[in-house]
């Protein structure tokens, strides 16, 4: 997989309109140290299928997203055009990447150790995980939900997310942020692979 990343990124990215190659973290764990070598994934927006890298994979689970929301830019772009103006029922994935600012980079660290074990037993999430372009400092989330409901209510009524969403805002944790939420179309594969759960 190291190979792949370092190799084939460059035809990922030729095939496709915007495209990542990241690492993950362990099981739905967030932040400095978490990584797991064994999980990689890959980002990709095109009009047809494109698969990505997988070099010596013994499982996968590919995510056929819609996006219905979009908001900010990553690497200087905004890669995702929404296509509907609210989600239908149904599973609704949420992408969150940030570039973090220096400067403000061990507080924002400090201030997700509560919203990462909140998240753990919220009510709907079916899966979550971390994700980064590099060790430190380029950071994201993925998350698949029940429905837009279990979305609104773990980001807006849980007090540990309420108070990220406000500091953030106060303090500038970011120097580039992204926020995107998707209908899922389809999920193929090993469910497994990205911690799946029923949702409670």
């Amino acid at each position: 997989m190291f190979w792949s990343m370092a190799f084939d990124r460059a035809r990922v990215r030729r095939e496709a309109e915007f495209a990542k190659l990241l690492g993950t973290g362990r099981d739905s764990e967030f932040g400095v140290g978490s990584a797991d070598l064994t999980r990689w994934a890959a980002l990709v927006v095109a009009e047809a299928a494109t698969v990505p890298p997988m070099r010596g994979a013994t499982a996968h689970c590919t995510l056929t997203l819609e996006p219905i929301a979009s908001r900010g830019t990553w690497s200087g772009k905004s890669p995702f055009t929404p296509e509907r103006t609210r989600p239908d029922d149904g599973p609704i994935a949420v992408l969150t990447r940030a570039r973090l600012s220096p400067r403000r980079a061990r507080a924002f660290w400090r201030a997700i150790g509560p919203v990462g074990a909140a998240l753990a037993g919220a009510e709907g999430l079916h899966c979550a995980f971390g994700f980064g372009e590099a060790p430190v400092g380029f950071q994201g989330t993925m998350s698949v939900w029940r429905s837009a409901a279990d979305v609104g209510r773990f980001a807006y009524r849980r007090p540990e997310h309420a108070e990220v969403v406000t500091r953030t805002a106060q303090l500038g944790w970011y120097a580039e942020e992204l926020f995107a939420r998707f209908r899922v179309l389809g999920i193929d594969g090993d469910r497994e692979v990205i911690g799946w759960r029923d949702g409670q």
